[in-house]
């Protein structure tokens, strides 16, 4: 009897060892679809994003607005709460050209501020294990090869800065319009990708397409002999509906390998009601054919676009209720993808 008692109380004390020193699973577990800069370098393979080890790698995250307009929210906590809370794994920053205080617009001090803050950036992303998109945000400039001689000199400097980084993915020319040709958009990309391959020879770099980068069509016709080089696609869900879609799916099926590093998901001014049922059949094709996203923008500007409340002042330590009818559709999204929705 007394040796059953001592085999009881044996017992009942590794239950309560095991309680004590066995971790608690996490409450929340990534989504086997969620991957993190941790996957690598990537490289294009017919239409999508894939890591070293051939998994299709598809990247969902948020675009700052001008940077010289809302710098205070490239900071790292930001940065971390994207990647931990929004489920994110890639972020943008959108460096505008000609605009008040564009990179080629601004002094010769805002050209030095800027390029600070693109390198706090990909630091910051870096960090917190985000992929991280330069982005050349040509607007009202409208053909790139206005500014050709000022990107291919910022480019040349950024791959040689981030040469053996993994994470850092050059987009060249934001939204070529004004009746920009395709052939002149190639032929600068044919200009500005050599610069960047003298240093990083196998970076994702990704092209604009004609008209606010809906075009796609026209660069499917007529794609650049490189590897690594994807083609932007925009839309805003309230004004580029099916029509577009299927440009984009057509675009697809010929090869065309798509990367929409700007949509919203309202009208085309950014403004507007917030058309969730329009966004949703975007998402909805995007995850389908792996097509990687990224919203605009990550402020509270007053406009219907913005994630955040305009009302709402702190850069970082943001939750839910602090965001824009868009920013909390956004933010479920990303979370129920990344596997982090309860």
């Amino acid at each position: 009897m007394k040796k059953m008692k001592e085999l009881a109380i044996l017992c009942i004390f590794c239950l309560v060892l095991s309680l004590v020193i066995i971790p608690e699973k996490p409450a929340v577990q990534a989504a086997s679809g969620y991957k993190d800069a941790t996957s690598g370098a990537l490289h294009v393979d017919g239409t999508k994003l894939k890591d070293k080890k051939g998994n299709t790698i598809q990247l969902r995250g948020v675009s700052t607005h001008g940077l010289s307009w809302f710098p205070g929210y490239v900071n790292n906590k930001m940065f971390k709460d994207l990647h931990d809370k929004w489920g994110a794994n890639v972020v943008r920053l959108a460096m505008y050209t000609e605009e008040y205080n564009g990179y080629c617009s601004g002094s010769s001090q805002n050209k030095k501020d800027l390029k600070a803050l693109v390198k706090k950036g990909v630091k910051y992303a870096t960090d917190n294990d985000l992929y991280v998109i330069i982005d050349w945000h040509i607007l009202s400039d409208g053909n790139p090869k206005t500014h050709r001689k000022a990107a291919i000199s910022f480019f040349k400097e950024m791959a040689k800065e981030y040469k053996n980084n993994t994470n850092v993915l050059y987009e060249i020319c934001n939204e070529p319009n004004g009746g920009t040709s395709w052939s002149t958009i190639k032929s600068y990309a044919e200009d500005v990708i050599p610069a960047i391959r003298k240093y990083d020879k196998d970076a994702i770099v990704i092209v604009g397409t004609p008209t606010w980068s809906q075009d796609v069509g026209r660069a499917a016709a007529n794609p650049i002999d490189e590897d690594n080089i994807m083609y932007s696609l925009h839309f805003y869900a309230g004004t580029h509906k099916k029509w577009l879609r299927d440009r984009a799916k057509s675009a697809l099926e010929s090869g065309l390998p798509l990367f929409v590093t700007e949509f919203g998901t309202t009208d085309a001014s950014g403004n507007g009601t917030v058309n969730k049922t329009q966004s949703n059949y975007w998402i909805n094709l995007l995850d389908n054919k792996k097509v990687s996203y990224v919203n605009w923008s990550l402020c509270n500007k007053n406009e219907s676009s913005a994630l955040i409340k305009s009302s709402v002042s702190k850069t970082s330590g943001l939750n839910r209720s602090n965001l824009s009818t868009s920013g909390k559709w956004y933010y479920d999204v990303l979370r129920k993808r990344a596997g982090l929705a309860k």
